[in-house]
């Protein structure tokens, strides 16, 4: 006897598969649901043995309709217990109500259906937080050339308050002091050139406003001998098109320089929003996602979720309103061990 795998949308279009090829000549083995991660789709898979001689032949008898219909019945409710087991899991069930996508939870837990690990919560639990920790990209700090970093988000995620922190940061908190220059391109909200000139002032760095393309490139070449270069925009909403158009040039005004790009996010924002503005931002090449207001919120599931199905390397986390002191260098423990409070709790 040799064994033999069929794969099928259904247990009745597996079943129909192994009659046309073998007859009655086969036994069935087992039934099992398996995930196609490229299709995101599930689908059933049957194990049968049949004789060697019988292998590749066509059919030689049918059964009768009768039989043919109570075998698929039977496979039916053997593929419906193992669908319901997979959906009525309590942990995968507990991730998801504390926001983590179920597209991503049944992508990575579909290979483990049936498996003792499936079975017991706090295996599962350990393998969950491992593929989240895993799956988390950080950008680590490199000041070994010249680094333009501009910042970019929606309006209200505090992108002027960690521009200045980061300022501080690479001004002021290494052993050797970084030469830092401010840039201003926010001329659309009102009062945010001062702000940026406030703090620029209190740190005694320089400060720049750029009005257009050509003051821009004027500017940049006037700071080419600075180690670090940071440029505020305009906060904008996914549905500002004259805003979006301006970054545009001020990204393209010189090709020669490279400018990373940092998108500051809310930690206190919700999947689909976060998606919408990723979706705004992301023509501009977004090299690092730093997260605002850490300390607004114990539930990090939506953007935890994001990270996992966007794959956007994380460089900050902003944790409150002090310059410099509320800002951490990015860690996955930091984040996980939030999400697993939140978990417990």
């Amino acid at each position: 006897m040799i064994e033999v795998k069929l794969v099928s949308s259904s247990p009745q279009s597996a079943y129909a598969l192994a009659r046309e090829r073998y007859g009655s000549s086969f036994k069935l083995i087992s039934a099992k649901q398996i995930y196609d991660a490229a299709e995101r789709k599930l689908s059933c898979e049957i194990t049968i043995s049949l004789p060697k001689d019988k292998f590749l032949q066509l059919p030689q008898e049918q059964k009768s309709a009768k039989e043919l219909q109570d075998e698929l019945e039977l496979l039916k409710r053997e593929l419906e217990s193992m669908k319901d087991t997979t959906r009525e899991n309590k942990i995968i069930a507990l991730f998801e109500q504390k926001g983590i996508s179920r597209e991503w939870l049944d992508e990575i837990t579909a290979p483990l259906i049936g498996s003792t690990l499936y079975q017991d919560d706090k295996l599962l639990v350990s393998y969950i937080l491992q593929e989240i920790d895993e799956s988390l990209e950080i950008k680590k700090e490199d000041f070994s050339e010249q680094k333009i970093m501009m910042f970019v988000g929606p309006t209200g995620v505090g992108k002027t308050t960690t521009v200045a922190k980061l300022a501080a940061r690479y001004a002021y908190m290494f052993d050797k002091r970084l030469k830092v220059a401010l840039i201003n391109l926010d001329s659309f909200k009102v009062g945010a050139i001062e702000q940026l000139s406030h703090f620029a002032d209190i740190m005694k760095l320089e400060h720049f406003q750029a009005n257009g393309v050509i003051e821009l490139e004027e500017i940049l070449a006037r700071v080419m001998g600075y180690d670090i270069l940071l440029i505020d925009t305009a906060g904008m909403s996914p549905f500002d098109t004259e805003k979006l158009i301006k970054t545009v040039e001020y990204l393209n005004s010189n090709g020669e320089i490279k400018i990373e790009v940092n998108l500051v996010i809310s930690a206190t924002v919700k999947l689909e929003d976060a998606k919408d503005i990723y979706q705004t931002f992301s023509f501009l090449d977004i090299d690092s996602l730093i997260l605002s207001k850490m300390d607004e919120t114990k539930h990090l599931g939506d953007i935890l979720s994001f990270l996992l199905l966007h794959s956007i390397p994380l460089s900050y986390f902003s944790i409150g309103q002090e310059v410099p002191d509320d800002l951490l260098v990015a860690d996955r423990e930091y984040i996980l061990q939030k999400f697993i409070g939140d978990l417990d709790a």
